[in-house]
């Protein structure tokens, strides 16, 4: 069977929902943010939970979302294509063409699930955000799929290695994962080369397990402070969004 064209591909991209301006997504630009739809892991703290499914119930044509962008020219920096998982889908390297070839800059948000078409997008984007969920050892705590670990290693390995402009993250809960936890997650980024950090406090915006939502208070501050001058940039991010 003959592979779809390319532009066929693109088409197919699922959108699951679309931002039109921020400045939060990819910190100092001004960019528009492409939700992609659908993502192989299930971490109970997502705050997207509507886009983990392959198809979602209020989808928008790429190629609408093309048309938008083609106006938006001269208007903003960047396009970020964040998720669910952008790179669970085939269609997103020739996404990430399209948006070039519109004179924007390309972000990537991952959660680094699929290594090779993560290898695949790295000539075409110029910064990731990447979230790193725990312990590379321990990522099935998480995600709630076995293999998880090895593939987000893979992935980090992959980016770090390169000159692209990147920020790691986590998203921290204190029931998720506690500060030895963190401090060992650090030791293995540090390892890897890792030279910007960043950790997030949890949001329980869009959070579907109740479990997580009641009674959630804590300070990320004493863990930052053990672990911040292990990297050449780190923060600490509270509420933050993804």
């Amino acid at each position: 069977m003959l592979a779809a064209p390319a532009t066929e591909r693109a088409a197919a991209l699922r959108v699951g929902g679309l931002t039109r301006l921020s400045t939060t997504d990819w910190p100092g630009e001004l960019a528009a943010v492409v939700f992609c739809q659908g993502c192989p892991w299930r971490c109970s703290y997502c705050h997207n939970p509507q886009l983990l499914r392959t198809r979602g119930p209020s989808e928008i044509a790429w190629g609408d979302v093309l048309a938008w962008l083609r106006r938006r020219q001269g208007l903003l920096d960047a396009v970020v294509f964040s998720g669910g998982e952008p790179l669970a889908q085939p269609g997103l390297a020739e996404a990430m063409r399209s948006v070039r070839a519109l004179g924007f800059r390309v972000g990537l948000h991952t959660g680094g699930a699929c290594p090779r078409r993560l290898s695949q997008v790295l000539s075409l984007v110029d910064w990731v955000g990447f979230d790193i969920k725990a312990p590379f050892s321990d990522y099935a705590s998480i995600t709630g799929a076995p293999d998880s670990g090895v593939r987000a290693l893979e992935s980090a390995k992959l980016l770090i290695a390169t000159s692209i402009a990147c920020e790691l993250r986590t998203t921290v809960h204190p029931r998720l994962l506690d500060s030895e936890a963190v401090e060992r997650l650090a030791d293995e980024l540090v390892a890897l080369g890792a030279r910007r950090y960043v950790l997030q406090e949890f949001r329980d915006e869009g959070c579907a397990d109740p479990s997580l939502v009641d009674g959630v208070g804590f300070s990320l501050e004493p863990c930052a402070a053990k672990i911040g001058a292990r990297f050449a940039s780190f923060e600490v991010r509270g509420r933050a969004a993804r």
